[in-house]
């Protein structure tokens, strides 16, 4: 293994002056630096990581708890925080609660025994308004980003997150001007604050256009392609008379919109179908697919912006990012207003 020393001799300079090119010290020339640095390149030396993190206190690694990397929502934001955390000279580790509590404690506790500089948490919900490990996240002082809606047990962190309540109300608005006026509404899981905002907006735009708001309306859609197919099922089973179906995300929607077309039901032709998110499969749907535009990668860069304040020792604030509408092929005035 070739060492400082190694380097030193060849450069025909102390090791103290190889060490100060290492950090980058800013009492050695330029042109030294690019001479030494050329002879480490060309002797393979490799920087011991955890020697520097000794001396600095520093890991330069950032924790990243995420539920799944398979969904798509998490993949450009994943792509924000790695691009600004490399340009940082910081490596992300990142591992996957798979919705499971324990996992997740388990996950954020060998994050701090590691002493990660930071970390990134999609947190996994729980109905209980406080959790012991999140609790001891916020003892070991570690800065932390929550990505995405807090909740009672995180409500101590920073975090970033999408106006929910208002995307999900400006969709609402967009099939209420279609002249849609029963709107179906498939839900996320209750106790997820995500799903309880778009619920929210939906409710609030009802409100607005003077429209009752109807529990019949209401299906339990979850937030997977099979559980929008089965609520699309109890959807026709019901015999709502809905000409529009308002989903809580795109995978929902998507599935829905695969068992109504199964089914002989044309979309937007016999019910207009609309998602949320903007997952890539959205546009290229059978139907393309009516959408909100979450920014994802804004958001990514907002929580990494967030974090580089925190571990300057700086304040920082919470951010709410505004989303838009897509409107595809998926939504159509009803067939009564022709």
């Amino acid at each position: 293994m070739v060492r400082l020393k190694d380097i030193a001799a060849r450069a025909g300079v102390s090791v103290m002056t190889v060490s100060k090119v290492m950090r980058d010290a800013t009492d050695i020339s330029g042109a030294t630096k690019e001479r030494i640095r050329a002879f480490a390149r060309e002797m393979g030396y490799v920087p011991d990581r955890q020697a520097q993190g000794l001396r600095s206190r520093t890991t330069k690694l950032l924790g990243l708890v995420m539920s799944a990397a398979t969904n798509p929502i998490y993949a450009r934001i994943l792509m924000a925080l790695e691009e600004t955390a490399f340009e940082m000279g910081y490596e992300i580790i990142f591992a996957h609660s798979l919705k499971q509590m324990e996992r997740e404690e388990t996950i954020i506790r060998r994050m701090i025994s590691r002493r990660v500089d930071g970390m990134f948490i999609y947190p996994v919900y729980r109905m209980n308004p406080t959790a012991p490990v999140y609790q001891e996240l916020e003892r070991s002082g570690i800065p932390t980003v929550i990505l995405g809606h807090k909740a009672p047990f995180c409500q101590n962190f920073l975090n970033v997150e999408t106006d929910d309540i208002g995307a999900s109300q400006q969709m609402t608005r967009h099939l209420i001007e279609l002249g849609h006026r029963r709107i179906a509404f498939f839900t996320g899981p209750p106790h997820v604050p995500w799903s309880q905002e778009r619920l929210e907006g939906y409710r609030a735009a009802l409100k607005e256009a003077d429209i009752e708001f109807d529990d019949k309306l209401i299906f339990t859609g979850g937030g997977t392609i099979s559980e929008g197919s089965a609520a699309a099922l109890e959807f026709i089973d019901e015999s709502c008379n809905a000409t529009a179906i308002q989903a809580v995300n795109d995978l929902i929607a998507i599935g829905a919109a695969s068992t109504l077309l199964d089914q002989g039901i044309k979309i937007p032709q016999d019910v207009s179908v609309t998602g949320f998110g903007n997952v890539l499969t959205s546009e290229y749907f059978r139907v393309p697919l009516t959408t909100v535009r979450q920014p994802k990668f804004r958001l990514g860069t907002a929580a990494m912006d967030m974090m580089k304040h925190l571990l300057a020792g700086e304040p920082a604030m919470s951010q709410r990012l505004s989303a838009e509408i897509l409107v595809r092929q998926s939504t159509a005035a009803p067939k009564l207003s022709h």
